[in-house]
């Protein structure tokens, strides 16, 4: 059978990088194929190539077994290939019916008929049970319902191949749930589907090929059903990933971080827990439970209505971040590019802006300074960059987490809030960022991880505080740590508080 796609010996370099390297693949209609690898292994490149962003130095294409040549991402969506990029290629100020359909509007006609647009819009959508108004502006809609709105827009365009990058990187369980439900139904239409994603139980779920990236060129490929998670991963890093996480606690010290009756206003009430040196606590619930909330008030980020903070038995009332900071307690964003890093600044900037006073001398950087604490960071981090000036936005994924942290642990903290610390990036950097955690815990700083990836949670916790609806509905420690135990517990608790 004639491949949908097939690129064939495919090469990319930038500037000094060689981005991909003589790769060849198939991608068959009716399939999921997935293309897996670590952050910088080449997947976006090859994605990018596909879908016209850029052009290769060598190497073809063929759509259904014809060379092809792609100028732009207008010219390859024309031909069929549709890209749903992790960050939505929406316009937030026009209607849905207008995103779905801009591609196709003739701009040189004097009038447009909207409610054509939105009557063609409206039918796409209701083909996957989306509860979306073609009329409705998209900035006004949940991530999950741009989603939709960017494969209704690929469908628009009679597409043959759809590319999915992180799909899932910022939905919540629910959401991710529906998606895969989508896919299922674009494979059933027969559309050949791409799909990359970090978090492996979804390729093992939906796919039916992957294909291993490292470091530019092709480990592998083949049926998901022949191959183990930890063969994927060994395949992915190119050695034996014997244990992601680290051995849990074997001691635990005296409390570090202690919250009893935390509220603010209608966000979460009455929230009491204690973080102790030599632990890590996990914070685990249902989307919307206040897990976030109850960190970004603990550091001065939300409003605090009542309750009492105490750090090392000393009270904390942070009436902002810069409070929180000089008391040793900091938050780790889980947006980092829109709310924890200057992607336009040099990574040694990044690093030490927590604490400039730390890198200045009669109130001037010394840029010395700042460039040896960036470099230490480098280090003990193994962040890949090409060096302390490397600006933070030509970084991968990890690499950029690991910078973010390194900035929090600049300030060498007492008490640390992680939110989704390993959000979006693979399983190599995830295995160092959990050494880096555990490390930490050891030194006798307070962790709390808060994440919507319960194998995380139960992997890296000694003791999970399961919240529900603003209210902490209990806890689990040691050997009860398990997926089904919190799930229970916030579903339950959840149940009876609609009853």
């Amino acid at each position: 059978m004639t491949p949908t796609l097939e690129v064939r010996h495919l090469s990319k370099r930038f500037a000094a990088t060689q981005a991909l390297e003589d790769v060849s693949l198939s991608f068959h209609a009716g399939k999921v194929h997935a293309v897996v690898g670590e952050n910088g292994a080449g997947k976006s490149t090859l994605m990018n190539l596909i879908a016209g962003v850029h052009q290769p130095d060598a190497g073809a294409l063929l759509l259904e077994g014809a060379p092809v040549r792609f100028r732009s991402p207008h010219d390859a969506l024309s031909r069929g290939i549709g890209f749903v990029h992790q960050e939505m290629a929406l316009c937030q100020h026009v209607s849905v019916a207008e995103n779905v359909f801009m591609a196709q509007v003739d701009g040189g006609r004097s009038l447009i008929d909207f409610r054509e647009l939105q009557a063609r819009a409206a039918g796409l959508l209701a083909q996957f049970g989306a509860h979306v108004d073609p009329r409705s502006k998209v900035g006004d809609l949940s991530v999950s319902q741009q989603q939709v709105v960017e494969i209704v827009k690929a469908l628009s365009m009679r597409c043959k191949v759809i590319i999915f990058d992180e799909p899932t990187a910022s939905l919540n369980e629910q959401e991710a749930a529906r998606l895969f439900e989508i896919v299922t139904q674009l494979r059933a239409r027969g559309l050949c589907v791409l799909y990359i994603s970090h978090r492996l139980v979804e390729i093992f779920r939906i796919c039916d090929e992957v294909s291993v990236l490292r470091d530019g060129k092709l480990v592998g490929t083949g049926p998901v059903a022949e191959v183990t998670q930890r063969g994927l991963v060994e395949r992915m890093v190119g050695r034996e990933l014997a244990d992601i996480y680290p051995a849990k606690a074997t001691r635990r010290g005296a409390p570090v971080l202690e919250v009893d009756g935390l509220s603010s206003g209608k966000l979460f009430a009455g929230v009491s827990f204690t973080a102790r040196a030599g632990e890590i606590v996990g914070f685990a619930g249902l989307v919307g439970s206040g897990r976030t909330e109850v960190a970004r008030t603990v550091c001065g980020l939300c409003r605090r209505t009542a309750g009492t903070v105490r750090v090392q038995g000393q009270p904390l009332d942070a009436r902002s971040y810069r409070d929180a900071i000089d008391r040793g307690v900091v938050y780790l964003t889980e947006d980092r590019k829109t709310e924890g890093l200057f992607l336009e600044m040099s990574l040694a900037s990044n690093v030490s802006v927590m604490d400039l006073d730390a890198v200045a001398t009669h109130g001037l950087i010394d840029r010395a300074a700042e460039e040896g604490l960036a470099s230490r960071s480098m280090g003990e981090m193994a962040i890949k960059a090409a060096g302390p000036a490397a600006k933070v936005g030509s970084l991968s994924g990890g690499n950029q987490q690991k910078v973010l942290i390194s900035k929090l642990l600049s300030v060498s903290p007492r008490v640390v809030f992680m939110d989704e610390p390993t959000r979006g990036i693979d399983i190599g950097a995830k295995a160092h960022i959990y050494r880096a955690l555990r490390a930490l815990a050891e030194s006798g700083v307070a962790v709390i991880v808060i994440s919507s990836e319960l194998p995380e949670v139960v992997g890296l916790c000694d003791r999970v505080v399961v919240m529900n609806e603003g209210r902490v509905c209990g806890e689990i420690e040691g050997a009860g740590v398990g997926e089904q135990a919190i799930m229970s517990m916030a579903c339950l608790e959840s149940a009876e508080a609609r009853a």
